[in-house]
């Protein structure tokens, strides 16, 4: 099937500004992009006069699924607090496939989510890569095991401390973590391990060899600071999620290349790590040459949002280039999945918003979303 989209401002994230272009798409991919693509009789033609032209936004961390939207008990799946180093979870079996939350992230222009298990854990487990909207709810699974959740800071203390048990302190955190991932890379080529044991440290395999990234949780400075020091120890690929606090050390994380996760932003000062959170951060870190997204880490933000913090965050000196990016092109390259999505261009994924307004006026309403090529809502 051939669609094409014509005669809106297409904002392409990796070559520019198209005024009055076409999109011309061929099944689930992007076949052309221009002002002079000729379009076959045989293709659905929608006209996007007047409209703005955007990648499908991507939300790099959130719990969707895991933390229902009207189940607050039975919903609840997204801490097993039974054990502080559980690498073998896997975040899509305690998805809700069919939770509202999906619905609200499509109909506001987002096609991917990446659902991480939460952070009472300093290994919570492995992430999930979903697609907003499929024609089944199988098909909404993009990338089944994307990633190792880990975390630092005050969550996992505050859990297992009331327990008695370790981690109670910010020491204990940090050497339980760099236990784990020294087992890892001793025990990774050893064939003797019981059949137990290399169930519980296969997903850290991949990260010590590094074909998955450790998403970990740091809030402050100290937290980020420990966390790339355990990257350089074990020479991880590693990405820092929510970073409330990267500004204050924004030469140490881009010194390394590791990218930033930001948010929640449009959120109020509700604990202790929280005490800097600003939408000027996202400035600070696109000053300093720190990679990063914007995230909702749904539900502390409706995931709908995510664009509203895309907007607050211009309001608060992002570029605007900059803040589409973070919503778009710096997602997909932050999950390594760039080659697919992020961009509107030829060979990538034909995920694409059309807003009747620019995507970062708060007024803007959003009229067609496709993923994969799908238009949803038809």
């Amino acid at each position: 099937m051939l669609i094409a989209i014509k005669g809106g401002t297409i904002m392409t994230m990796s070559g520019g500004t198209i005024q009055d272009g076409i999109i011309l798409i061929e099944g689930n991919i992007i076949k052309e992009v221009g002002r002079e693509v000729e379009i076959p009789p045989s293709a659905q033609v929608s006209d996007a006069s007047g409209c703005f032209i955007t990648p499908g936004f991507i939300d790099a961390h959130c719990h969707v699924g895991l933390v229902e939207e009207v189940n607050p008990v039975e919903g609840d799946d997204v801490n097993e607090t039974s054990d502080p180093i559980t690498p073998f979870l896997h975040a899509l079996d305690g998805v809700n496939l069919r939770d509202c939350a999906f619905a609200d992230a499509v109909q506001s222009g987002i096609t991917r989510l990446l659902v991480h298990p939460g952070s009472t854990n300093i290994i919570g487990g492995q992430s999930v890569l979903l697609k907003s909207w499929a024609p089944s709810l199988s098909e909404m699974v993009y990338r089944p095991q994307w990633g190792m959740k880990a975390a630092l800071g005050e969550n996992p203390k505050r859990i297992y401390g009331k327990k008695d048990k370790m981690p109670k302190t910010r020491m204990a955190s940090a050497a339980l973590l760099r236990k784990a991932l020294f087992m890892a890379q001793k025990n990774r080529d050893k064939k003797q391990l019981s059949p137990n044991d290399h169930f519980e440290l296969e997903g850290l395999f991949k990260v010590i060899r590094g074909e998955m990234p450790l998403w970990i949780h740091v809030h402050r400075a100290d937290d980020i600071l420990t966390a790339l020091r355990i990257k350089d120890e074990f020479q991880i690929e590693m990405v820092l999620q929510h970073g409330t606090e990267a500004h204050l050390v924004a030469d140490d994380i881009a010194k390394r290349g590791v990218a930033v996760c930001l948010g929640p932003l449009l959120i109020n000062r509700a604990k202790v790590e929280m005490r800097e959170v600003s939408f000027r951060n996202a400035a600070l870190l696109h000053q300093a040459g720190v990679k990063f997204c914007l995230i909702t880490d749904h539900p502390e933000v409706p995931i709908q949002y995510l664009g509203m913090c895309g907007a607050l965050a211009a309001r608060e000196g992002l570029e605007e280039n900059a803040a589409l990016q973070a919503l778009t092109l710096n997602a997909a390259e932050i999950l390594g999945v760039e080659k697919e999505l992020g961009s509107i261009e030829p060979g990538k994924r034909a995920d694409i918003v059309i807003f009747e307004g620019h995507p970062l006026d708060l007024k803007s309403k959003v009229r067609h979303v496709l993923v994969d090529g799908l238009m949803w809502g038809e």
